[in-house]
C-alpha cells in the first residue's frame, strides 16, 4: 500500500512526462492518473486542478535545472557549457520551462539559500567583475541572460542530428564556452 507521499510523488512523475510531451493545454488528467495508478479524484484532491499541478511540476523542474548550475566567478564562461550539458542530459526540464513560457505563465524564481537563483548568480557575476575577470560594462542580469541563451542555443537548433555524434557534441560545447568567454572577457578602457 502506497503512502500519501508516495502517491503524490508518482502523480508528479507521471504529470512531468505528460506535461513535457503535451504542455498544459494538451495534457490529459486521465492519462496522468492512469500512469500514476491513481484515481482522477485523488489527483484533484492533492492538486486542485490541472494548472496547479502543471505549476508544481514546472517549479520543481526549474529548481532542479537552476540548482544544478555552478556559477563560479573564476569560471563564468563554463556556466554556458554547464547549461549546454544540462539541456542535453535533462531535456524534459527545458521542455517544461518552454511550455510554461508558451502558456504565458509567470513562475516564481527558484530559491537558493533564501534568495532567488538570479540574485545568487548576479552576485557571482558582480564578484567576477570586481575581481577583473569579467567585463564590468555588462549589467549582471543582462550578462546572465546572454550566458543562458548561449548555453541553450544548440538545444533550440532544429537540426535532425540532435548532436548524436559525441565528437560533434564536444565541438559544440567548446564553441558555447568560447563564445561565452569572448563575451565576458574584460576589455581595456
Amino acid at each position: 500500500m502506497r503512502t500519501g507521499e508516495e502517491l503524490r510523488d508518482e502523480i508528479l512523475a507521471a504529470a512531468r512526462i505528460e506535461f513535457a510531451q503535451f504542455g498544459l493545454a494538451g495534457a490529459r488528467i486521465d492519462r496522468i492518473a492512469k500512469a500514476a495508478h491513481a484515481s482522477k479524484e485523488r489527483l484533484y484532491a492533492y492538486f486542485g486542478d490541472k494548472e496547479t499541478l502543471f505549476r508544481q511540476v514546472v517549479s520543481a523542474d526549474g529548481a532542479v535545472f537552476f540548482d544544478s548550475l555552478a556559477v563560479r566567478p573564476e569560471a563564468l564562461a563554463e556556466l554556458a557549457g554547464e547549461i549546454f550539458d544540462l539541456a542535453r542530459s535533462r531535456p524534459e526540464h527545458l521542455r517544461m520551462i518552454t511550455w510554461a513560457w508558451l502558456e504565458g505563465l509567470t513562475m516564481p524564481a527558484p530559491e537558493w539559500e533564501g534568495r532567488t537563483v538570479q540574485e545568487r548568480d548576479m552576485t557571482t557575476i558582480a564578484e567576477a567583475q570586481d575581481r577583473g575577470l569579467v567585463d564590468s560594462r555588462w549589467e549582471p542580469e543582462r550578462l546572465l541572460v546572454m550566458l543562458l541563451g548561449i548555453g541553450l542555443a544548440w538545444a533550440h537548433w532544429p537540426g535532425p542530428d540532435a548532436g548524436v555524434d559525441e565528437t560533434v557534441v564536444a565541438s559544440r560545447r567548446a564553441d558555447v564556452v568560447e563564445a561565452a568567454a569572448r563575451i565576458i572577457a574584460p576589455r581595456e578602457q
